[in-house]
C-alpha cells in the first residue's frame, strides 16, 4: 500500500487504473493508505483509513477510522463511521472536546478522540455498500456482503449476507453456505495481478469457479 498524508491533484476523466492510486483533486485525505488500482471519486473524504487494492468510491463518500478490504465497491453518498458525540456529558456539543477551537483550553480532549479511534469500522473484501448507506462506529461488514441503499448498519453483517433497511437487517445470503465458505477458502482477492489476469474469465460463473479453484 501507498501511504498518503495529503491528497494529490487529478483532473479530467478517469484514467486507466494501475499501480498508483487515482484520487480526484476534490478529495480530502488525512492519514490514508491506498492500495493499487484504487480510485477515490470527487468529494471523497477519509481520515485514518486503510483502503485495499481495487476498491473505489463513487463520490461524496465520507470515511473515518476504517479498514476497508480489497475490491470494495462504495456507492455515492456513503458514510462510514460517522462521528460520535459525548452524550454522557452535561453537553454533547463538540466544544467539550474541540476545546482549542472555542478557546476553552490550550489542548483538545485527546482521550475522546482516542475513544473515537478505537471504534474502527472493518469492511471485508468484495463488499458492496449501496447509495447513501451509513455504517455506524465499530461495525464489521463481512467479506462478500451487500449493504442496501439507505441502510443504517448498527450491527455486524456476516460474510456474503445482504442487509437492508433501518436499522439494517439480513434478508438473505448471496449464495448457499458451501459456496460462501469455498470462496473464502479460495481467497481470490489475494491473488497477484498476473494470476487475476490469467483467471479473469473464470469469475463469471461461480460454480465453475469453485470447482476449478476450490480444495
Amino acid at each position: 500500500m501507498k501511504f498518503i498524508d495529503q491528497f494529490p491533484a487529478k483532473k479530467g476523466d478517469l484514467p486507466l487504473l494501475g499501480e498508483e492510486p487515482v484520487v480526484d483533486e476534490t478529495c480530502k485525505l488525512y492519514k490514508v493508505e491506498l492500495g493499487c488500482y484504487t480510485y477515490l471519486a470527487p468529494h471523497t473524504s477519509a481520515h485514518d483509513v486503510s483502503f485495499g487494492d481495487y476498491s473505489y468510491t463513487a463520490g461524496n463518500v465520507s470515511m473515518a477510522y476504517a479498514r476497508i478490504g480489497k475490491f470494495a465497491s462504495i456507492a455515492n453518498s456513503v458514510r462510514i463511521n460517522p462521528g460520535n458525540h459525548p452524550q454522557w456529558r452535561a453537553t454533547q456539543h463538540h466544544c467539550t472536546y474541540r476545546r482549542v477551537l472555542y478557546g476553552f483550553d490550550s489542548e483538545d480532549d485527546h482521550d475522546f478522540f482516542r475513544w473515537r479511534h478505537d471504534h474502527h469500522c472493518l469492511i471485508g473484501h468484495d463488499v458492496w455498500i449501496g447509495h447513501g448507506a451509513i455504517i455506524m462506529p465499530g461495525v464489521k461488514v463481512g467479506t462478500g456482503a451487500i449493504v442496501g441503499s439507505g441502510a443504517i448498519v448498527t450491527d455486524d453483517i456476516p460474510p456474503y449476507a445482504i442487509a437492508v433497511g433501518v436499522k439494517a437487517k439480513v434478508i438473505k445470503f448471496r449464495f448457499p453456505e458451501h459456496i460462501s465458505q469455498a470462496l473464502q477458502q479460495i481467497a481470490w482477492w489475494d491473488w497477484d495481478r498476473v494470476t487475476l489476469e490469467e483467471r479473469f474469465k473464470d469469475f463469471l460463473q461461480v460454480e465453475a469457479f469453485i470447482e476449478k479453484y476450490g480444495q
